[in-house]
Parts: C-alpha cells; sequence; structure tokens
C-alpha cells in the first residue's frame, strides 16, 4: 500500500484532469429514420481510455561512438513479435524540437492572441528513491540537483516527486520551491530490531529462497543465523561460543524471515512502480516535451514484471521518457566477501557443510543483487527512448538526464490475431541494411486481459494528440478565438474551428451521408496544469442537396469557456470517424 502522501499524489492526479465519464453518440443511431435530423450536437467533458491493441516502441539508434542517428524511415526498420515479422502502421521521427511546437503567431483577424516567449515547452519530473537511498546518497544528489535546477531553462517547469510520497511538489518554475523541497527529502528508515537481522536476509536473497526455493541460499541464511545466534549468546553468557538449540530452530527463522523480508520488498519495489505510474498519468495531460529523471540506488523487480511493463507502456502512450541515474555512482563490491561479517562454519558434525565460505558465497548474492538493481535502472531507460546513468560527475549527469535523445523514432503496429492472455511477447527492432549501430528500444510487452471497444481506441487516439504538442493537418480545419471581459476578473474565451465537410469521406446508408465530428479543446495554465476540457461531437446525417448546395464550404464549432486574466494555452483536436483523419493544433492565448 502506498503512504498517505502517496495515496495523496494519485488522487490529485485523478482530479486534475477534470474529466467525466459520458457516453458519445453513435453514428448509427436513427439511421432508418428518414425524419432524423440531418445534424445533431452533443457536448461534454472529454474522457478517454487505455488503447490496448496498439502497440508503441520508441526506438533510438545509435553509431559507434553513442551519437543518436537521425534521417531514418519507417522502410529503414524491421520490427519483430515473438520472431514474427510486424507491419509498421503509424511512424514518426522525433527530435527535441519537434516534441515542442513552438507558439505560432496568429491571424491577422486575430488580435487577442500574442505570441509568447514565456509559454511552458519542457516538463521534467525528477523522482529521487527516498525508499533506498542511503544517507550519503541523498546528500550528494542534493547537491548536484541543486546546482541544476540554477540552471533551468525559462520555459522548463520542474516537479520533485520521492517514491515514497513523501515529498511532492508539482510542476513549477519556482527555483525557491524546488530549493525547500530538496531540503525536505531525506532517505525512508527501516523500522527492523537488532533481533529481527538475524539472520540479516537481502531482498534478492527472500526471492531466491522463497520463489526460486534455492537451497545454497537456504543453506548460508541458516548458516548465518546460527553465527549471529552464537554471538548473541556469547555476548550475553561471556563465554565461549556454543551450538545450543539454534540448530532446530534454523529452518522456521530462516522460512519466516525469508518470508517477511520478500513481502517488504516487494512492497516497496511495487510503490516505486506505482508513484512512477502515477507521476506518467500526471505528465501525459502537460502540453510539451515530457521526461522523468529517476535518481536510485536500483531496486528490484522479481515478481512485479507486468508492474514493470505496464509502466514502460504508460509511459510510451503518454510520450515521456525516462532516465535514470544511479545514485551509487561507481561502485565495487569485495568479492571475498565483507571481513566484518565474515562467518564460521560450525559443527559440521551436526549440520550441513559448505564447499566454501559462506561470507564468499554472500557477496556473490551482494554482486547478483546489484546488478539486478543496475539492470532494473537501465530497462526502464532503455525501453523508453532515455538513458541509464552510472559515473561519479552527477552534475554532468544532471544535465545530460535532463535532454531528450537527439533523435528516436516511434514505431507502432497493431498485434495480428493478438490473444487476451496476458503472456509475454518478446520484441525486437533492427535496421534492414545493418550496420554498426545499437538500438535501444523496448524488450517486449505483456498482452492484454481484455480488450478495449473501437470507441474507446478512438478516445484514446484524440486523447494522445489533445495532450501532444504535434501538429496535424489531416482534416482541413481553421481555428480562431475570441475573448470578451464582462469585468476585470472575469473573461470568455471563444474558439471556433471552421470544417471543410467538402472534403470528408461520408459513409452512405440509406440516402443518407453519415459522419461524426468529435472536437476536443483543452485549455492549460500558464505551469501546463489543464484548466479546462471540452468534447463536442457533431453527427451528420446529411441529405445529398444538404451536402452539396447548402453547407456551402463548411461548419464551424463553436466552444465557449469562462476564464480569469492570465497565460493560457490552447489545444484543438478534431478527428472524423469515417475517415479517421485528424487535425491538432496549439495556439497560446493571453487574456490581459
Amino acid at each position: 500500500m502506498l503512504r498517505k502522501a502517496g495515496v495523496g499524489l494519485l488522487l490529485w492526479l485523478a482530479c486534475s484532469l477534470l474529466l467525466a465519464q459520458n457516453g458519445s453518440p453513435s453514428s448509427s443511431g436513427a439511421q432508418d429514420d428518414p425524419n432524423a435530423p440531418e445534424l445533431t450536437t452533443h457536448e461534454e467533458a472529454t474522457t478517454f481510455k487505455v488503447n490496448v491493441k496498439l502497440v508503441l516502441v520508441r526506438a533510438v539508434v545509435r553509431d559507434a561512438k553513442g551519437n543518436a542517428i537521425g534521417g531514418l524511415h519507417k522502410e529503414d526498420f524491421e520490427l519483430l513479435d515473438n520472431g514474427k515479422p510486424q507491419t509498421i502502421s503509424q511512424f514518426e521521427a522525433e527530435t527535441p524540437k519537434t516534441m515542442v511546437a513552438p507558439p505560432e503567431a496568429a491571424p491577422a483577424e486575430d488580435s487577442t492572441v500574442h505570441r509568447l516567449g514565456t509559454v511552458p515547452a519542457r516538463y521534467i519530473a525528477y523522482v529521487f528513491d527516498d525508499q533506498h537511498m542511503e544517507l550519503k546518497d541523498v546528500e550528494t544528489v542534493r547537491e548536484a540537483a541543486r546546482r541544476h535546477f540554477q540552471n533551468l531553462r525559462p520555459n522548463d517547469r520542474a516537479g520533485l516527486f520521492t517514491t515514497s510520497g513523501k515529498t511532492v511538489l508539482d510542476f513549477t518554475d519556482d527555483l525557491a520551491q524546488l530549493d525547500a523541497a530538496l531540503q525536505r527529502m531525506a532517505p525512508v528508515t527501516g523500522s527492523g530490531s537488532e533481533a529481527a537481522d538475524c539472520p540479516d536476509i537481502s531482498y534478492y536473497e527472500a526471492d531466491l529462497i522463497v520463489n526460486k526455493g534455492d537451497q545454497e541460499a537456504v543453506k548460508v541464511a541458516k548458516q548465518q543465523f546460527l553465527q549471529c545466534t552464537q554471538l548473541n549468546s556469547a555476548r550475553i553468557s561471556k563465554r565461549q561460543p556454543t551450538f545450543g538449540s539454534g540448530v532446530n530452530m534454523a529452518p522456521d527463522r530462516v522460512a519466516s524471515m525469508a518470508q517477511g523480508v520478500l513481502a517488504r520488498g516487494d512492497a516497496e519495489s511495487r510503490q516505486a512502480l506505482q508513484m512512477l505510474q502515477g507521476i506518467v498519468s500526471r505528465m501525459s495531460v502537460l502540453p510539451g516535451q515530457r521526461s522523468v529523471v529517476l535518481v536510485s540506488p536500483g531496486f528490484l523487480t522479481p515478481t512485479l514484471q507486468y508492474e514493470f511493463a505496464d509502466l514502460v507502456d504508460k509511459a510510451l502512450h503518454a510520450q515521456v521518457i525516462v532516465n535514470s541515474i544511479d545514485a551509487r555512482g561507481v561502485y565495487a563490491l569485495n568479492p571475498g566477501g565483507d571481513v566484518k561479517k565474515r562467518l564460521t562454519v560450525v559443527d559440521p558434525d551436526q549440520y550441513e557443510t559448505f564447499m566454501e565460505d559462506p561470507a564468499v558465497l554472500e557477496s556473490q548474492y551482494a554482486t547478483q543483487a546489484a546488478l539486478e538493481q543496475s539492470s532494473v535502472l537501465a530497462g526502464v531507460a532503455n525501453d523508453t527512448g532515455g538513458q541509464y546513468f552510472h559515473g561519479n560527475d552527477f552534475n554532468d549527469e544532471f544535465k545530460r538526464a535532463a535532454e531528450a535523445p537527439e533523435y528516436s523514432y516511434i514505431l507502432a503496429f497493431a498485434p495480428q490475431d493478438l490473444k487476451s492472455d496476458g503472456k509475454f511477447h518478446e520484441l525486437k527492432v533492427t535496421l534492414k541494411n545493418g550496420g554498426k549501430v545499437t538500438i535501444a528500444s523496448r524488450k517486449g510487452y505483456f498482452a492484454p486481459k481484455s480488450f478495449a471497444s473501437p470507441a474507446e481506441q478512438a478516445k484514446q487516439e484524440m486523447r494522445e494528440a489533445l495532450f501532444s504538442q504535434q501538429q496535424l493537418h489531416d482534416l482541413p480545419v481553421e481555428m480562431h478565438t475570441q475573448f470578451f471581459k464582462a469585468s476585470e476578473v472575469d473573461a470568455k474565451v471563444t474558439v471556433l474551428a471552421h470544417v471543410d465537410v467538402q472534403r470528408l469521406h461520408f459513409r452512405k446508408l440509406n440516402g443518407r451521408n453519415n459522419d461524426v465530428l468529435t472536437c476536443d479543446t483543452a485549455l492549460f495554465n500558464g505551469n501546463g496544469n489543464l484548466v479546462q476540457g471540452l468534447e463536442k461531437t457533431v453527427t451528420m446525417k446529411l441529405k445529398d442537396e444538404t451536402l452539396e448546395h447548402k453547407l456551402g464550404s463548411g461548419i464551424t464549432l463553436k466552444t465557449s469557456f469562462d476564464l480569469k486574466p492570465g497565460t493560457y494555452l490552447l489545444r484543438l483536436v478534431v478527428r472524423d470517424s469515417e475517415g479517421q483523419l485528424m487535425s491538432a493544433e496549439t495556439r497560446p492565448v493571453e487574456i490581459p
């Protein structure tokens, strides 16, 4: 379970969307009625579902020197799902500039809209893993983060979060707030006692014992239990250590300790993934380039592979890139084990013997655990198009981690005959012409356990377009804005979207020309938070005469918002259901 602050974050994330759940009209309704109206409209708060059929893969191709390669096209890539080639149905080449559309000057007649230089363009969530970092790690990364924040750009918005949920600062350009949040950050200390640490089983060892049934790990834990109980009894009696009843107690003690450690480790890792998912959801409604900088010593996810894959999938759909920084820096482990914790093989006549010193085995477990922790950090970065940094120059790493890849490619495909069985599918991305390159991309995905309806998939496509900065012009749409100030503190903004219906793809049914236009309009404040979002649908069942002679150049969709004076970012997305064409445009709005 999340701590109280973490729950508050997730509730706040959900509430910040300002979305209500209502049904949309269908183009099939009343289609047999000759007296049905030719045009009907419906307006509601925007509502979206997750598209589970379209699989997204972000690929970053680098040359031998590690430089990202640009200029590639869809035809250059090959994508395999469980070894079977897939048709890449959607393709997009991205650079940091294309991920952030610069504000455009308004048309001459639109005198109320101004080009703004401080519109947020880049959102960076700095996530510190206070559940797993030690105090020295926190102090080191805190100083590096403070220096880094001083160099943020004017149109950057930074948020600061911790995996425990104890520190939460929404996206802001206020350096004083960021510094105060850094000062509040501290490692989460455990509540274990000395007795509870006998034997001192790690999360990695607990997984070996409980989930994998590793008998060598069981022996090491039993041996450690006998060692620490002997030392404790010797301290109390001030005599030479004796065996006592430890042999009989060891199996049950090791089993219970392993179960407890595994449960705590699973809970902490699950909470870290849930917090990251919550932050990704929060960022999915921000209109600009989005990235996460995860600062952590790494954590294990032996039982959470599905949750990890779900995080990656949500980040890809939300166009959020995750870069990770290893808070341990460059570290080394003693292959011979910690001398202070070195174990003595006790009474081999009464207990199992070891082929090698248990301290060496424990050191090997620690080494393997550290590698797997690093693998989680590298994996979440690799799968989302980011990078994993694990050096000692934290100043440079924070700077580089805040940047998006110079070039990246979004490949999307709809798996054929995909079953809703929840099974893992291995993905592989290659270049058809080969060459000495490395490709960072997600390693796979889990099949859904249920499918979304076509209407829900259309909602998701609209959502992704609404909360991105990509400009789309498949549909002929002209946008105009007007505002009227009723008083010094109240204003009404009207958005007019003119659609040329003559260029739509209608479906002929019962003598009518059928199509449905969906228009989503959203206003974001200066920090990129969604202020209001409305969806208008227009169901068209047009007679031939109406379409040819009465509609002229098209129809105009009107949406109005009541606002306070200030700076806003307007996003308009229009989609038709038959041709499945889309138009998307972003424009800054300033109400003096």
